[in-house]
């Protein structure tokens, strides 16, 4: 910058007529979809809040009733692989958390075997199938859906390696607990795997629950986030390496001033559509309580929400719980509410997760529960109403993009700000339309391509303005 230039916007920033803008400073989204999970996209709010909604329960997805399976099967990953989705989790089966009085006519307990990791798949992420593979023998029997059995097996948590430098061998790669710290374990199809190494990638956590690994496209990276303990508190550590063999040391989970409790798993998963958030469920346990004198081990368990955009520092504003234990008590027990790692697309408007139900009970099994498209959190208005102002950021697209909700009488208005808070013409309060309805992916057009094509909105940093009433917005989207 010239520094007659620099004179001068430092005159007028005193005067206050121009915020003076360090280079830099105006967020690039380019086309990449927001979300309302954190504060990176929000200047300030007046009269609206961040709203965690919580997911419904759409039915069972896997019932653990085989002899493979059993009472204390968990730790479930899944993620979608071209036209189907595969999920793998743990068969384990401990009757002694089971007492007699507690079983349901016909109800039989799996009687106690060596762990194994096993398989299903969907076309659809609601229907699930277990196929015999053929792979293992378990009791004589190789019918099964078992992909992998020993060292491992406890919390065996596979992922498609997209990265483009992947050995064709090596396609698939799971991690999961042997002698001396984290294992690494490959595949080329996703059911036949052998180690990748003898000796444990990451050594320095507990890794005794599902740990996770991911590419991350955008960093080019692979990250890890695992179990530790810190201070006598379960937690999280999280590290990254570019040949998915060697990592750097893990760092320890910054959650800000939130409260330490116990975060027995963390189920993170870089969001499908917005891979820069990574999403986390963490199972939060509360070892201490109690509910029923006939519980056969203390403790009780919900799942919670958070996110990051490195693995490391992580925003836990939303401390209420994002699936509670409801009104069964067999989910009223130690470890229960154990989400999967994963979201999945189950519908052109429908996401789902999958969380455990009935933990260490014969009925034990996984459910789906369901949010809309982008749907876990939004910015709320009520119906006195209020606004949304973001950062500065330029708009490189012709179109906007928003995925809301507002009651009959509700609306989400919108207009694009300059650096001193004036609106743009053409863009102001007044002449933008005014939205109500449902909508998942409204698109509204802010250029033409010919308008783009000269000093268009993407010349200069603005801000967008929303003004809401009994209303919700979960993401937008600038893109042509």
């Amino acid at each position: 910058m010239k520094p007659r230039r620099r004179v001068l916007l430092t005159v007028l920033a005193w005067l206050g007529t121009w915020p003076v803008l360090g280079q830099g400073e105006a967020l690039r989204i380019g086309p990449d979809l927001q979300l309302f999970v954190d504060g990176y996209l929000i200047e300030s709010m007046k009269g609206v809040r961040l709203k965690l909604h919580q997911p419904v329960a759409a039915g069972r997805a896997i019932a653990f009733d085989q002899a493979w399976e059993g009472n204390v099967s968990a730790y479930a990953k899944v993620f979608q692989d071209g036209e189907k989705f595969r999920m793998y989790y743990r068969g384990a089966s401990d009757p002694a958390y089971v007492r007699a009085e507690a079983l349901r006519p016909g109800e039989k307990v799996v009687p106690q075997h060596v762990e194994v990791a096993c398989y299903a798949e969907s076309g659809d992420g609601i229907t699930w199938r277990k196929p015999e593979l053929g792979l293992h023998e378990f009791q004589g029997t190789r019918k099964n859906n078992i992909v992998w059995a020993g060292e491992g097996a406890h919390n065996f948590a596979p992922f498609r390696d997209d990265n483009p430098g992947a050995a064709a061998g090596e396609r698939y790669k799971a991690v999961g607990t042997v002698k001396g710290g984290l294992g690494a374990f490959r595949s080329a199809d996703g059911l036949r795997w052998e180690k990748l190494r003898e000796a444990p990638i990451i050594t320095d956590g507990a890794f005794d629950s599902l740990n996770v690994v991911f590419w991350d496209a955008r960093r080019r990276v692979y990250v890890a986030v695992y179990r530790d303990f810190r201070q006598g508190i379960r937690t999280m550590k999280c590290a990254t390496s570019g040949d998915f063999v060697t990592w750097t040391p893990g760092e320890w989970a910054d959650y800000g001033d939130a409260p330490a409790e116990h975060l027995y798993t963390n189920a993170t998963t870089p969001y499908f559509r917005a891979p820069q958030i990574y999403l986390a469920f963490p199972k939060r346990f509360v070892p201490w309580r109690k509910p029923f004198e006939d519980s056969a081990a203390a403790g009780v368990s919900d799942a919670v929400f958070m996110s990051s955009r490195d693995g490391v520092h992580w925003d836990r504003r939303f401390l209420e719980a994002f699936v509670r234990p409801g009104r069964d008590r067999r989910d009223w027990v130690h470890r229960n509410r154990l989400t999967a790692a994963g979201v999945a697309a189950t519908g052109a408007d429908e996401i789902s997760i999958y969380v455990s139900r009935h933990y260490t009970y014969a009925s034990a099994h996984l459910e789906r529960m369901t949010l809309r498209m982008d749907g876990f959190v939004s910015v709320h208005a009520d119906y006195a109403g209020g606004e949304l102002v973001t950062k500065p950021l330029y708009i490189e697209g012709s179109s906007l993009v928003l995925n809301y909700a507002t009651s009959a009488a509700g609306s989400i208005r919108y207009e694009i700000l300059d650096m001193n808070g004036r609106p743009l013409a053409g863009y102001g309060l007044e002449e933008t339309r005014v939205l109500f309805g449902d909508q998942i992916a409204e698109v509204i057009p802010l250029q033409s391509p010919k308008r783009r094509a000269g000093r268009g909105l993407e010349a200069r940093p603005v801000r967008l303005r929303f003004v809401m009433k009994d209303a919700d917005l979960y993401s937008l989207q600038i893109r042509d």
